[in-house]
């Protein structure tokens, strides 16, 4: 992940260089994600990257966040200088009033602007490596944490109902932060986490318990009508095979309430 996000960083550090020295300092909120996720991580770099870039003119206050739901949301009350991260088609979705933005349509979600892309949400399927599941046929019976509210849980769901195991899966009420800490203890079989790789609560867990990341078949794939992307072997210990899985495009987003030269 960190070889992804230079570039992204380098850039905001330039681009903040070229500002006076002169200018009034600037505060702006960053909403990310949940604190234990790679972009939670990726966030603090990129604040510390803008105030060191700037001079201290520019100062980003990182906030945790339940996912990329809340943060659009979100977007609709904050006033000044809101950034938040969320897939696109969120937006789109929330300025349509669909699916998850049903009845909660508001002209401010019209005002989001994208400001920049960071690395994609990928999708893990972490199970305990003594669960006895190598495939996504063996969940059947087990118990699986997914989370609650976020993107990534909503995107859970969906591909346990694509792949016909709706009902036939036990999801865990325990949020995802204490993902870990289920797994080493056996309160779960496994988790569904949904953040760019490496992944630290993956990385967490494959070093402390040992784990199976499930790959999705092509016609899998296919059904979830994401993007295939291969994480390399060896991303994390004790896994030597490549992961087959899915991901999704993530953009950092403001709204016209912030003015250019703070934007850009």
């Amino acid at each position: 992940m960190l070889s992804i996000i230079r570039p992204v960083i380098a850039a905001l550090t330039a681009c903040c260089l070229g500002m006076t020295v002169a200018q009034a300092e600037t505060r702006v909120t960053y909403k990310s994600a949940k604190s234990t996720s790679s972009y939670y991580q990726m966030a603090v770099q990129i604040a510390e990257a803008m105030k060191t870039g700037s001079g201290g003119n520019i100062i980003v206050t990182v906030e945790e966040s339940q996912g990329s739901v809340q943060n659009v949301m979100e977007a609709a009350v904050r006033t000044g200088n809101y950034v938040f991260t969320t897939p696109p088609v969120l937006v789109r979705l929330a300025q349509g009033g669909k699916a998850m933005f049903k009845d909660k349509a508001n002209p401010k979600f019209d005002e989001i602007r994208a400001l920049f892309p960071i690395p994609s949400l990928t999708m893990h399927f972490v199970m305990r490596s003594d669960s006895g599941v190598s495939t996504f046929a063996d969940l059947e019976g087990k118990t699986v944490l997914i989370g609650k509210g976020s993107f990534g849980a909503r995107e859970g769901a969906k591909y346990l109902k694509l792949f016909g195991l709706e009902g036939k899966v036990t999801l865990a009420d325990v949020e995802l932060n204490n993902a870990v800490p289920a797994l080493k203890n056996k309160q779960i079989d496994g988790f569904v986490t949904a953040g760019s790789y490496p992944a630290p609560n993956v990385i967490e867990a494959a070093a402390s318990t040992g784990v199976t990341v499930l790959s999705l078949s092509d016609e899998q794939i296919a059904k979830t009508k994401r993007t295939r992307l291969v994480i390399p072997a060896g991303t994390y210990a004790g896994i030597d095979n490549e992961i087959v899985t899915t991901s999704l495009p993530v953009v950092a987003h403001t709204t016209t309430s912030m003015d250019d030269d703070t934007a850009y």
